[in-house]
């Protein structure tokens, strides 16, 4: 087990300790959980009650934050507590297992295939006809790899990842288990028959140093490459469909669904559970909020919001008027109500 001093933990982040630097602490923990024994952290006011209770031994706070209690944590004091807190956690990882290079006896391996001497292949896994396998990259245990795909020098798959024909990973990825790369795009057209599948020919790119989350999908192109663009993050359970380009440094957060032919310039984020159709584009650093439905393009470094997606503001005013609906709707009422007593009276 990993153990600290405070004191030693502060000058690791830039920090200053106020209070006893000599408690040891063995790893990190939230407020409300933290124990003895643990090292937490402060940003957000709302977390008040819970910094003046907790438990930790140490707590990262943004300078000039006083406790009320006595006898509390030791403060570790910086300017940014929560650029700081991952600096500390950082210190309590263990060291990553290094994978033992060569071919897993389980493994099936085409004689085609050009696998790097210090690459590893994990048990259970499947090297197609023609597939290359680059230096020091990682395939955990039951990965697929089918006929001509490449994976990049010191990328990581683990267990469970397939990449199709063709399809290509970068060097230092890392794609988490279940991710499927360069499955068919999603086409077909009506005839009497009913419908009839539209050949999928293109492939799927994915340049380096991306990370692709649990159970994403990404499609291969009709024709061409869907491309996911240098530094990308990719959250859990992201559909990507075929022929969308996704530029460099890119964050698609969990259960995004991106249309075919779309197109997410460099440095935008997309929040969770955004429908983005087909053809649209996402200009550079613009920023799309969870649940939006985008139906068009937005223009770079703009915030978008709401269904259907418009500028964030605009977005907010509109949500405004919808919950003061229910008071108009009463004064509309009345007003009807009196209005018929009205004419009434003139009736008589």
């Amino acid at each position: 087990m990993t153990q600290w001093t405070l004191a030693d933990l502060a000058r690791l982040c830039g920090a200053e300790c106020e209070g006893d630097g000599t408690r040891v602490v063995d790893g990190p923990a939230s407020l409300r959980e933290a124990g003895p024994s643990h090292v937490s952290f402060y940003s957000d006011k709302r977390y008040r009650p819970d910094l003046e209770s907790t438990r930790a031994a140490g707590v990262l706070v943004p300078r000039g934050t006083r406790l009320e209690r006595e006898g509390g944590p030791v403060l570790l004091v910086c300017a940014d507590s929560n650029a700081a807190f991952t600096r500390v956690v950082s210190a309590f990882v263990p060291p990553p297992c290094v994978p033992i290079a060569g071919v897993h006896a389980s493994a099936v391996v085409d004689p085609t295939a050009r696998i790097a001497a210090s690459a590893s292949i994990g048990p259970l896994c499947s090297i197609a006809a023609g597939c290359e396998i680059g230096e020091g990259a990682h395939l955990v245990a039951g990965v697929h790899l089918g006929q001509g795909a490449r994976v990049g020098a010191d990328s990581v798959l683990h267990p469970g990842v397939v990449l199709y024909a063709e399809c290509s990973v970068g060097a230092r990825c890392i794609l988490h288990s279940g991710a499927i790369v360069g499955a068919d795009g999603f086409g077909f057209e009506p005839t009497r028959e009913g419908w009839k599948k539209i050949p999928q020919v293109g492939t799927a790119l994915i340049e380096d140093e991306v990370e692709i989350g649990a159970n994403v999908t990404i499609d291969r192109g009709r024709f061409g490459a869907t491309r996911i663009g240098r530094g990308t993050k990719i959250d859990n359970l992201v559909h990507v469909a075929h022929n969308v380009v996704v530029g460099e440094g890119v964050l698609l957060i969990a259960q995004t669904g991106i249309a075919g032919s779309a197109r997410i310039e460099s440095r935008a984020i997309v929040a969770g559970q955004v429908g983005i159709a087909g053809h649209a584009t996402i200009g550079a650093g613009a920023r799309i909020g969870a649940q939006a439905g985008v139906f068009g393009d937005v223009p770079p470094g703009e915030d978008w919001a709401g269904y259907p997606a418009r500028p964030r503001r605009e977005s907010l005013r509109s949500l405004a008027e919808v919950q003061r609906l229910p008071k108009l709707v009463e004064r509309v009422r009345a007003l009807e109500e009196r209005l018929h007593r009205i004419e009434e009276d003139r009736a008589e």
